[in-house]
């Protein structure tokens, strides 16, 4: 089963507070950071193993409650943090679902084994010249 954007999106509720970031006077009176609060324990957007597998990775970013908290406060306007904070919640769920291939064991070719067999052979011949013998000289 796969997940969908538009149902995250709908259990997804949002909460504001006063914002540090740029904004000069307005910071003081306007509500313009946003988090993005998203309940992976009561969401019905994924199966048992999609929720398994993103408590597991995202274990670190989930609360005690079994939510995930996004907060934004990188724009001056509330709505394009609200964007931004979303933007992220989706990468988080899309990264944590993320399945990696099993690596396939390779193997070299009998051509460039030979030909590395050989390279060691050329070099140790080469070498071997140098080295000093009695009554050669």
């Amino acid at each position: 089963m796969s997940w969908s954007k538009e149902l995250v999106e709908s259990e997804v509720y949002y909460r504001t507070s006063r914002s540090s970031g740029p904004g000069g006077q307005n910071v003081n009176k306007t509500e313009t950071r946003v988090e993005v609060i998203f309940s992976l324990s009561k969401s019905c957007a994924f199966d048992e193993d999609q929720s398994g597998k993103l408590y597991g990775k995202l274990a670190k970013r989930i609360n005690g409650s079994g939510e995930l908290i996004i907060a934004s406060s990188e724009a001056r306007s509330q709505l394009r943090n609200k964007q931004i904070a979303l933007k992220k919640l989706l990468d988080l769920i899309e990264n944590g679902l993320w399945v990696e291939k099993p690596r396939k064991k390779s193997r070299r070719s009998k051509a460039s084994i030979r030909r590395r067999l050989e390279g060691k052979t050329k070099r140790s011949q080469t070498k071997s010249q140098r080295r000093w013998r009695l009554g050669r000289d």
